[in-house]
């Protein structure tokens, strides 16, 4: 039975930190993998599950800059993974696959946002290449590890930008329209939460549940491709109209779907503020809750369908 897209309600809210959902958990014995763990938001989430007592694999492109970032963190290990590089992906599956270890909780969050226009060598635009085809490839290829849990989670980071655009299957990687940065990267976190619904529908039978999060409006690194007037006037609007949060408020709601005992199960739904979030009209003035168009079941297959056909060697 599919879980309702709505508030349980938790008893959380936008303020809640990582570790305020953590209290009490112990994770001893679980095995985590963040992509993009070692800043901003995937530090925070990091920080949390190791503290919960969980090993946390952190994936990513600069090894240098995370293991600086990473220093103290017990339980922590350092994993090279380029999301925009199939090759990359498949190298690091192959490693992790070999070690037999189960993997417990997958936390998709790494991302770029508003990148200038740049296509990767199958010729994707990037924003769709890595956000979600390089997390779609990741966990396809760790999934019998995820079996091996014998109880898992999958989240993925989406954003409340999948507002600006439901996914364009004529023409996803803007080789007829003009390019929009802000376009491609709404459909790129509509892609995570359709991944989010495919993916559980394909989990749920195996144990394996997969959740998508908006995070919330968080100052990080990944504004690093904005004028600095995009920057301040993105800024000033955000807390005008829904508020900032902190980064160990952002990585709340993803460490909540990938630990919480509230959402046994249940899965394919898109969260934020620490809650299953609302389902809201295409056309809500509301700046929260998710749009049909990235909750949608047929949708999900489809990108599911396509996803598979974009992605080299899948086994």
């Amino acid at each position: 039975m599919a879980t309702p897209q709505a508030p349980i309600p938790s008893g959380f809210g936008a303020h809640t930190t990582a570790r305020e959902v953590t209290a009490g958990v112990r994770l001893d014995g679980a095995l985590a993998l963040v992509t993009g763990g070692y800043a901003g938001i995937g530090l925070e989430t990091t920080r949390a599950l190791a503290a919960a007592g969980a090993t946390v694999l952190v994936a990513g492109r600069t090894p240098d800059k995370a293991r600086a970032a990473l220093a103290g963190i017990e339980r922590v290990e350092l994993h090279s993974l380029d999301l925009g590089d199939p090759a990359s992906i498949d190298a690091f599956a192959r490693r992790f696959q070999s070690s037999g270890r189960p993997l417990h909780m997958l936390v998709n969050n790494a991302g770029v946002m508003a990148t200038p226009l740049a296509r990767d060598a199958r010729g994707f635009e990037s924003q769709l290449a890595t956000n979600h085809l390089g997390h779609f490839q990741l966990t396809v290829r760790v999934w019998p590890a995820l079996l091996r849990a014998r109880g898992a989670r999958v989240v993925s980071l989406s954003s409340r930008g999948h507002r600006r655009s439901a996914l364009d299957f004529d023409d996803p990687h803007f080789q007829r329209r003009p390019y929009d940065k802000w376009l491609a990267y709404g459909q790129s976190k509509t892609a995570n939460a359709l991944f989010a619904v495919a993916m559980d529908r394909r989990g749920e039978p195996h144990g394996v549940r997969a959740f998508s999060v908006h995070p919330g409006a968080v100052v990080t690194d990944l504004m690093r491709h904005m004028t600095a007037e995009e920057t301040t006037e993105a800024v000033q609007r955000i807390r005008d109209v829904a508020g900032l949060k902190t980064t160990e408020q952002g990585a709340a709601t993803s460490v909540w779907c990938a630990t919480s005992e509230q959402l046994d199960g249940k899965g394919g739904v898109y969260c934020e503020d620490v809650d299953i979030a609302a389902a809201v009209p295409a056309d809500s003035p509301d700046p929260g809750g998710v749009r049909p168009w990235a909750m949608d079941p047929a949708l999900a297959e489809r990108l599911w369908a396509l996803s598979e056909a974009w992605t080299v060697h899948l086994p």
